[in-house]
C-alpha cells in the first residue's frame, strides 16, 4: 500500500511541474498542439540555449476565413514585453500555410525562432500571436520558457 502511494505522489509531481501552454486571446481559432524541438514538457519552462535556433510547429483550427497571417511575438519578462524580431513575420510564406486559409480547416504553423547570444539568461513567457488580415488574433499562445 506504501508503495502506490509513493508512486502516486511521484506521478502528481511529476505533473505538477508539467509543461503548460495557454491561451492568450485567441479570436478566430483555437489551437490543438505546440511541438518545439528539445522542450522537456515534463519540466515547468521550456529551456531556451542562447546561440541556438528552436523549431516549433503549432497545429490550430479555423474559425473564420484569412486572407493573410502575420505572426508576432513577444517575450514577457517581469511584466514588460519585449518583440522579438522574426526574419520571416508573414506566416504565409515558408511556415507550412497556404493562404487564404479556409474556415473550418485545421492547419499547421511551422517556424524558427533564434534565440540569440545577446539576450539575458532569464525567465520568459513567450507570446506567440498569429494575426489575420484585420490584425486580429487567429490564436495566441503563451510558452513558458528559460533563456539559457
Amino acid at each position: 500500500m506504501l508503495r502506490y502511494a509513493v508512486i502516486a505522489c511521484a506521478a502528481l509531481v511529476a505533473f505538477a511541474g508539467a509543461l503548460e501552454f495557454s491561451d492568450c486571446g485567441s479570436k478566430t481559432g483555437k489551437f490543438t498542439r505546440v511541438g518545439i524541438e528539445g522542450c522537456d514538457t515534463t519540466k515547468a519552462e521550456c529551456i531556451l540555449k542562447r546561440n541556438t535556433t528552436v523549431s516549433f510547429s503549432i497545429d490550430f483550427a479555423l474559425a473564420e476565413e484569412a486572407t493573410a497571417v502575420k505572426t508576432v511575438v513577444h517575450g514577457k519578462v517581469l511584466g514588460i514585453e519585449m518583440p522579438f524580431p522574426l526574419a520571416n513575420p508573414d506566416a504565409c510564406v515558408a511556415s507550412g500555410l497556404k493562404c487564404p486559409l479556409e474556415k473550418g480547416e485545421s492547419y499547421r504553423y511551422t517556424a524558427t525562432l533564434p534565440v540569440l547570444r545577446s539576450y539575458p539568461k532569464v525567465s520568459v513567457l513567450v507570446k506567440w500571436e498569429l494575426q489575420d488580415q484585420d490584425g486580429a488574433d487567429i490564436i495566441c499562445v503563451e510558452i513558458p520558457a528559460k533563456i539559457q
